[in-house]
């Protein structure tokens, strides 16, 4: 296992861009998430790159990996603790090549217990399953089942489970298996993202 994925808990996905991304970013960390990811998918490069690269040092303050989702070379420019790839994103061999060995490449397996099989063999560091329920912003997203979970656990990599989770429905994601529970509208469109984070958090709390 990686070793900056041995925390379990909220991944945090922003849902930029918003003119207070680093506040609320801020406000999430406070309330304890565990990773945090850049979901950006307008093509302000400038502004992509500043943000970047604030997240980043927000996210050392916090001593929370920092992810860019999908854009290897956003993540490189920046030195990122990791990216988080997509169907049509790069491959995990290519991105590794790219980043290096210390860095955290996740990968998307939707609803595929064999893709997950296959992007574990390439050197993926985690593995992302979803959606698990109706999301508002991935609406025609596939959905998965609570049994990948349990079936991807030999694989022996952390797992994310993601999807319109919400604390109130996370707890059978828990219990079978999700060491990561990923979040956008959950945590950065409530009216307090710290009171947000926290109750996600308390999820893996003894």
């Amino acid at each position: 296992m990686h070793p900056h994925l041995t925390r379990r808990g909220l991944y945090a996905i922003s849902d930029g861009p918003r003119p207070d991304l680093l506040s609320a970013v801020k406000a999430v960390l406070h309330g304890g998430a565990a990773l945090l990811q850049y979901r950006d998918k307008t093509t302000d490069s400038a502004r992509r790159a500043f943000e970047a690269r604030a997240l980043r040092e927000l996210c050392a303050r916090f001593e929370v990996p920092f992810i860019v989702n999908d854009d290897v070379e956003l993540a490189l420019a920046v030195a990122a603790d990791g990216v988080h790839l997509g169907e049509d994103d790069s491959a995990v061999a290519a991105a590794r090549a790219r980043l290096g060995a210390g860095v955290i490449i996740g990968a998307s397996c939707y609803d595929s217990l064999a893709r997950a099989r296959q992007l574990a063999a390439a050197g993926a560091d985690y593995l992302a399953f979803g959606a698990f329920f109706s999301s508002p912003t991935k609406p025609n997203a596939r959905r998965a089942t609570l049994d990948l979970l349990s079936e991807a656990k030999p694989l022996g990599l952390p797992l994310v489970a993601i999807g319109g989770i919400t604390p109130d429905n996370a707890r059978p994601l828990v219990e079978a298996g999700a060491d990561f529970l990923a979040a956008i509208s959950g945590v950065f469109t409530q009216a307090d993202p710290e009171v947000a984070a926290r109750r996600y958090a308390a999820l893996y709390k003894n």
